[in-house]
């Protein structure tokens, strides 16, 4: 049998290609929208992949499903009911497919949505006994899917069947059992997710902490508190029921003049710039977005940006370009204008209007909290705000300031400061675009006010 996982950093994707060489067949389960490296690893061990499994409708980023299709015939399929207007072949639970010596059981295991299935996987050539179980986004490596995303009025439906799934689907499986999950660590499907990218059935009812609780704990958790939820989710559901569009059908990019990007801004075009902190802070376009190019781009952007955006990208060369495109068509954000040609140099060489973002520094901030400033927001999460913090702060979250805002007048100055510098930017660029006019960043974040020995508490 052949096994291989697909990682997708940053967003914590985990998918798989299963087959076996000596029958010259494969299949994939949940692929990302970007096929070529399952097309390459079919080739490579003389396999032809013939179906695509889904185990669910996912929610984080869209499917290459048709993408796959699309390139190679392979058959799409879903557990019986999965909500999706293509055309499809549904599995029930307890059906089984060869690939060869692989053999795939589905097992229904609702609860992150109503229809998701788990894949028991048998290597026949070792034993008849299942090796391994795709668990989805039901089971996790140290937590467990999220069920609040087919929406509040299934939550207690969808957490009584997530219950059910994890305690007496998945975990009346054999202890020895290994579990590869669709989602690892960096993903906003789960909570807590360790960086290990597989697990065993065993490993995961003896420590992780969800798997633990009791009934009544259970239901207490998951009936509150849960990530905030990215503007792009609702986009990539509906994308993914309905079937993305091939990649060749999206908005062919170009580069763009200065003046052709001012055009477009003033058609409501969002900029978006994909240099570093102090790039950005230098000189930018006015009201333009600053998410630098990191493992975690996708997830910040479907939190700041509306996925229905014309976007024009700043970026420092074109193979930047190339993968902020890459990331931004994991989610559905295929409105692609172009870039602009010549990078921020040749905005200014045109005359046009620029901003600032000023960087300040460790010193500069401490002197200005030591006059009183009131203004300073840490846009980091509580866990890391638990763990050390500077006194003057205020405590705002990045995610509750980019759904809720600010509420104090504009021209008054406010300085950010996260961990290293990156999301203080995406506040403050974020800050800027809703007409703050006086913001500054801390350059280097928490990291340089602890390396210069400045006081936390």
């Amino acid at each position: 049998m052949y096994f291989k996982q697909i990682v997708v950093e940053g967003m914590g994707c985990l998918s798989y290609i299963i087959g076996c060489p000596l029958a010259k067949t494969a299949c994939v389960v949940d692929p990302k929208r970007d096929v070529q490296d399952y097309i390459d690893l079919a080739r490579k061990n003389d396999m032809q992949i013939t179906h695509i499994f889904e185990t669910h409708v996912h929610a984080d980023h869209v499917s290459g499903n048709q993408e796959l299709q699309s390139r190679i015939g392979a058959e799409i399929c879903f557990m019986e009911g999965s909500p999706v207007e293509f055309k499809h072949r549904t599995v029930k639970e307890g059906e089984t497919m060869d690939f060869g010596n692989a053999r795939l059981e589905f097992i229904k295991t609702p609860g992150h949505t109503p229809n998701a299935m788990s894949i028991l996987v048998t290597d026949r050539s070792r034993g008849k006994d299942p090796w391994l179980v795709l668990t989805g986004d039901c089971m996790f490596v140290g937590d467990v899917g999220r069920p609040d995303l087919a929406g509040a009025e299934l939550i207690e439906e969808q957490v009584e069947n997530l219950y059910n799934s994890l305690k007496n689907k998945l975990g009346g499986l054999p202890k020895s059992l290994e579990i590869f999950p669709a989602h690892g660590e960096g993903s906003l499907c789960g909570k807590g997710m360790s960086a290990k990218s597989s697990s065993t059935i065993g490993f995961e009812l003896a420590n992780n902490p969800v798997l633990g609780l009791s009934r009544e704990e259970f239901f207490k958790a998951f009936t509150q508190g849960f990530p905030e939820r990215p503007k792009s989710f609702s986009h990539i559901i509906e994308t993914n029921k309905k079937g993305a569009p091939l990649l060749e059908r999206c908005p062919v990019t170009r580069d763009l003049s200065p003046m052709q990007v001012k055009k477009h801004i003033e058609r409501g075009a969002t900029v978006l710039d994909a240099r570093d902190t102090a790039a950005f802070g230098g000189v930018h376009i006015p009201g333009s977005i600053n998410i630098g190019l990191a493992k975690q781009t996708a997830n910040w952007i479907g939190m700041v940006i509306d996925p229905k955006d014309d976007l024009v990208l700043v970026v420092s060369d074109d193979k930047v370009y190339d993968e902020m495109c890459a990331h931004l068509h994991r989610i559905g954000y295929d409105n692609i204008i172009g870039y602009l040609s010549g990078g921020i140099a040749a905005w200014q060489e045109a005359g046009l209007p620029i901003g600032h973002l000023w960087q300040i520094s460790t010193a500069q901030l401490k002197e200005k909290l030591a006059a009183n400033h009131k203004r300073l927001l840490d846009v980091r999460t509580p866990a890391e705000w638990a763990a050390g913090h500077i006194r003057q702060a205020r405590h705002y979250p990045l995610t509750r300031l980019l759904k809720e805002g600010l509420d104090m007048p504009k021209d008054e100055e406010v300085i950010v400061t996260c961990g290293i510098g990156y999301r203080g930017n995406i506040a403050a660029s974020f800050l800027q675009s809703q007409g703050f006019s006086h913001v500054h960043s801390l350059a280097g974040g928490m990291k340089a006010w602890i390396n210069a020995g400045l006081e936390v508490v």
